[in-house]
């Protein structure tokens, strides 16, 4: 399941697709100016959706009808319920990281800096997925991953993931 989680911005399901060909440089990353996070919940639709995205990256128009932006559900944004899931976010992360690698000091901090940025995003009431991810990965860049197996990115990836999964468990 780790190869699941690797440094490029694709999550599972959700797709990273630049909008133009017009690429911008920040502190050593790449960015395109706008992010397009196609996502199907349905297994059977995964399979075409990802057909789509191959045909989309050799220049072919994607039909709007298949592509759906991912995001957390409104209610999330209530003080409260950002409070309980970031709760949920920190206290299950650890435990994926531990389970999928190895129990680590690395671990604890990153889901306790991981689980604020979430907090902190849905307190600003942002719900897009892919801002959240971009975020998540800035400020999981403030821990050291001297001794750890993961990176900032590869961490935001898996607690996107879970996030994820958490939004499909609720619909």
């Amino acid at each position: 399941m780790a190869s699941l989680f690797s440094s490029s911005p694709i999550l599972n399901a959700v797709a990273y697709i630049p909008s133009n060909s017009t690429v911008r440089r920040a502190r050593g990353f790449s960015f395109a100016p706008a992010f397009h996070f196609p996502v199907e919940f349905n297994r059977r639709s995964l399979r075409r959706s990802f057909s789509l995205l191959r045909a989309k990256s050799s220049g072919d128009e994607e039909p709007e009808e298949f592509v759906e932006e991912l995001r957390v559900p409104i209610h999330w944004t209530e003080p409260s319920k950002a409070l309980e899931v970031s709760e949920w976010l920190r206290v299950t992360l650890n435990k994926w990281l531990d389970d999928e690698y190895c129990p680590e000091d690395a671990n604890l901090e990153i889901s306790k800096v991981a689980s604020a940025s979430f907090c902190k995003s849905l307190m600003e009431k942002q719900m897009e997925i892919g801002e959240i991810l971009l975020k998540m990965a800035k400020d999981l860049e403030s821990i050291s991953y001297k001794e750890s197996f993961h990176g900032a990115f590869s961490s935001a990836n898996a607690a996107v993931d879970l996030i994820i999964r958490r939004i499909e468990q609720e619909m």
